[in-house]
């Protein structure tokens, strides 16, 4: 039998042949099964002092039927131990079963939880990946224009890698502030092509040199 085993229902069904193999010998097996801690006290002192084998055998069955699925399952496990198996040789058959503990509502919970926590994980990837894949545009690139002051030009050789001569005709060519570090940005963003994602430019103005609050200019790592 594969896959998990429900040892109440398995020794209910095998009630008859185990009626019959055990009766053999009872004693042997109530001894076994108390010292194993299957029987209580009360349950051992009831069976023990019964004449009839066949009624000591039917109530050690009954006992362990009754029990959880944790007992039943020891049970069967002790059926299937060399002295049992010595004693008894008719519980051959139960060699071929493989007896494993059921999952308990605890596992299954556990089960659930990390799938969960994989399922918030895999998400969380598939963002982070969006993020530093996805292109900087250039409505983010005015707002960051807006966020470098008068070292925009140590900003663009330092983080950016943009030579001198580019700032200075940058500057030239445009009188307004905002409008020569967007358009700085720009260049920067043309330069790289592919390369020139949100997370990338974030990084590289993040840098302590950069002098930039790192704070306004976090828009960058969302996901737009």
């Amino acid at each position: 039998m594969d896959g998990p085993v429900d040892g109440t229902k398995l020794i209910r069904r095998l009630k008859p042949e185990l009626l019959e193999t055990l009766t053999g010998d009872p004693d042997f097996l109530l001894q076994h099964c108390h010292a194993s801690g299957i029987l209580s006290n009360n349950e051992y002192n009831n069976i023990k002092d019964m004449n009839m084998r066949s009624r000591q055998v039917r109530d050690i069955l009954d006992y362990v039927i009754h029990k959880d699925n944790k007992h039943a399952l020891n049970f069967l496990k002790l059926l299937k131990t060399q002295n049992m198996q010595e004693t008894f040789p008719k519980l051959q058959f139960l060699q071929k079963l493989q007896i494993n503990k059921r999952k308990t509502p605890k596992n299954t919970e556990t089960t659930a939880k990390r799938r969960q926590e994989m399922l918030e994980n895999n998400v969380r990837q598939e963002q982070q990946r969006i993020i530093s894949t996805r292109m900087v545009s250039e409505r983010e690139m005015m707002m960051v224009a807006g966020c470098i002051g008068n070292s925009w030009r140590e900003v663009g050789i330092m983080a950016l890698g943009m030579n001198t001569t580019t700032l200075q005709q940058i500057e030239e060519d445009n009188s307004q502030h905002k409008m020569r570090v967007f358009t700085m940005l720009r260049k920067w963003s043309i330069r790289e092509r592919e390369q020139a994602t949100a997370a990338r430019l974030h990084s590289l103005l993040t840098q302590e040199e950069s002098g930039i609050d790192t704070l306004k200019i976090n828009f960058l790592l969302e996901n737009n």
